[in-house]
């Protein structure tokens, strides 16, 4: 924690500064012992060396002259705390304090600091308490102390109310002795990937880690062994790997390391984003994203969202007093293939801590991140922020205990059905190192639920596997949701559809007339099968008709519903894109009624269509329109399945 960090710097500075008089000269010290004088200041030359261990040598000679010299008890707590020594940080914090409570109020600060990392919470509350009530501590002390104390509020509760929690080893096909983190998956749940940390040999013979990608499938109930994505891993490092849903672009970090074992992966500064599309089975060669997405500042954690447009990201920044922050940004792609300038998220978001990873769940209304800048248990926590209506980011919720623990915890990602997560531990029983583990998510913690649509393109005629782009456009708003694309080479496809709307889908390929689709998934509980299609595209040629399957009307009316617009501007977009083109509007109805009844109904409903084309500036010369009543049903009339099928508005190419 790098806030953390300044304040052990400044509570030796005042430590030294208030103790040290041949150093600094400001006061007596609490000894009159010489020879614990002397070894205090060998002490503090060494650890402003960084000779730890013979500081901490020199400190405990000093101890054996005057097991009550304050200051050199401050200062050994100091240093087991650089080194990571918590308990014994906090053992010689307590010494300070027990042999003058009132010498350096620092102490306890220092002291509720470690016992914080140690999850002693109700002792860490006490003594932040114990410091904000002497009347001179310095005020952003005091600040951070407060903050302590509320997190430590927070820590006491959470575990006494911990949250369910098992997770579950995934196993020998994914975890190894090497450690494993940084998970990633598609919105079908059939591809995991991750990062693996080797432990190799260079070129001279010493032991070298190095990061390299894994990916596994979900086949037969099973994941099958992880195995190295050979067309990315380099020599040097490859990190934060993210798969778009539709598993047809993987975004991940490079860093200037690479710059000097592999000439194809140049950063702009410390670490950039690089993105790789997959074209039939392999990924290409990844690309960096360059401006305005990677600058000289630190890029990292990419998640790309469900809508094909979104990129989330961490860009560490350093401020004019040389702080370093770690923040959460977003942009956008246009039609334009540009991506926007990034902008910060919401103040909800965003922190004066840190926050260093970010996942945006296929819902696309569901942000996952790690911070320490909010109350928590302790280092990073893992939090969650739901959109609201309004499009704002509400308030973050904490995951609670013991997902998030007095470690830090950012290797976190939520399954695309909502309810398993996903998490790095170094948890005894592991397999070594860190592990990635699943478990079930409990119910208050997970994201809207989400299936999807899962097929192939091809060509109606030659059954050539087409790549065509994917359009999928909430009909209640007119916006569109998700923007995608096909495999170029194998034609397969992937689109996310979040449950608690009806959606129009768009599938268009230059040459081609386009396809329509509709999904109604109002219904949360019916919304949980995923739909497998596979969509043959039309050449575009007199004769060839499509159904136009969002165009709707009131019930026995000719009214044209709202939700149509959506639609029939994808038929005026076709229509200006093929100048050329001729096309009949046709009505068709089911046989329920008279016959001259449907013969009338339809003709009007066809009118209709054809009367709002003209009106939004398509030539009547290229346009036409006929009712055909019930004489030509696409199904059976004896289900209301059947029937729903033949009520239909068609669209027919009369020439071109």
């Amino acid at each position: 924690m790098n806030e953390m960090r300044l304040v052990r710097i400044f509570f030796l500075i005042l430590l030294l500064c208030s103790g040290t008089t041949s150093l600094f000269a400001q006061r007596e010290y609490s000894t009159s012992v010489e020879k614990a004088i002397r070894f205090f200041e060998i002490a503090t030359k060494y650890y402003d060396g960084r000779q730890n261990e013979k500081a901490i040598d020199a400190l405990k000679t000093a101890l054996e002259a005057d097991p009550k010299f304050s200051e050199a008890w401050s200062l050994q707590g100091n240093i087991y705390e650089d080194m990571r020594e918590y308990e014994k940080a906090v053992a010689s914090y307590k010494k300070a304090v027990e042999v003058n409570p009132d010498l350096f109020p620092n102490n306890y600060f220092a002291l509720g600091t470690n016992e914080f990392k140690l999850a002693l919470y109700p002792d860490a509350k006490a003594h932040f308490e114990k410091f904000i009530s002497y009347p001179k501590v310095k005020p952003f002390l005091a600040t951070r102390a407060k903050q302590m104390i509320a997190n430590c509020d927070f820590s006491i509760n959470a575990m006494l109310n911990p949250v369910p929690f098992q997770p579950v080893n995934m196993g020998d096909s994914i975890n190894t002795s090497d450690h494993e983190y940084f998970p990633a998956i598609t919105a079908d749940g059939k591809t995991f990937l991750f990062t693996r940390r080797l432990v190799t040999t260079n070129a001279v013979g010493k032991p070298s880690q190095q990061e390299d990608f894994y990916i596994s499938h979900f086949v037969n109930n099973a994941w099958s062994k992880a195995m190295p994505i050979t067309e990315i891993n380099t020599g040097g490092n490859e990190g934060a790997p993210c798969l778009s849903p539709d598993g047809q672009y993987l975004f991940f970090i490079g860093c200037e390391e690479l710059s000097e074992r592999t000439s194809s992966r140049k950063t702009n500064g410390s670490c950039d984003i690089f993105l790789s599309k997959k074209v039939g089975d392999k990924f290409t060669t990844p690309r960096n994203l360059e401006a305005p997405i990677n600058t000289a500042a630190w890029e990292t954690t990419p998640s790309f969202s469900s809508d094909g447009r979104t990129l989330y990201f961490v860009r560490g920044t350093t401020g004019k007093d040389g702080r370093k922050q770690r923040d959460i940004y977003m942009s956008r792609i246009g039609d334009n293939s540009e991506w926007t300038e990034p902008v910060p998220l919401s103040d909800k978001i965003n922190t004066s801590g840190d926050e260093i990873s970010v996942f945006m769940h296929p819902d696309d209304q569901t942000l996952y991140f790690s911070s320490d800048g909010l109350p928590g248990m302790g280092g990073q926590d893992i939090f969650m922020s739901r959109r609201q209506e309004d499009g704002s980011w509400g308030d973050p919720v904490n995951l609670g205990y013991p997902i998030n623990t007095s470690n830090d915890e950012n290797s976190f990602l939520v399954g695309p059905t909502g309810d398993i997560g996903f998490i790095a531990s170094n948890r005894e029983g592991g397999k070594g190192g860190m592990d990635l583990y699943q478990f079930p998510l409990y119910e208050k913690a997970r994201p809207q639920m989400v299936t999807y649509m899962k097929g192939k393109v091809f060509d109606y005629e030659t059954k050539k596997m087409l790549g065509a782009s994917f359009d999928l456009i909430d009909l209640s708003t007119g916006k569109t949701v998700v923007s995608s694309t096909s495999n170029t080479v194998n034609g397969e496809f992937l689109v996310c559809l979040p449950s608690g709307r009806s959606y129009a889908l768009n599938v268009s390929k230059d040459g081609y007339l386009f396809y329509s689709d509709n999904f109604q998934l109002k219904d949360p509980a019916s919304s949980k099968a995923p739909v497998m299609k596979d969509i043959a595209l039309k050449p575009i040629r007199t004769g060839e008709s499509i159904v136009l399957n969002n165009v709707f009307f009131e019930f026995n009316k000719f009214d044209l519903k709202d939700e149509s617009h959506v639609e029939l501007g994808k038929v005026i977009s076709f229509m200006k894109k093929n100048p050329s083109v001729h096309v009949e509007i046709s009505g068709h109805t089911d046989n329920v009624g008279g016959k001259q009844y449907n013969q009338t109904l339809s003709e009007k409903r066809s009118r209709s269509v054809y009367d709002y084309l003209v009106q939004n500036g398509l030539s009547a010369d290229r346009l036409s329109y006929k009712g055909y009543g019930d004489s030509k049903p696409i199904a059976e009339n004896t289900t209301e399945q059947g029937r729903a099928k033949n009520r239909r508005t068609e669209f027919m190419v009369t020439g071109n």
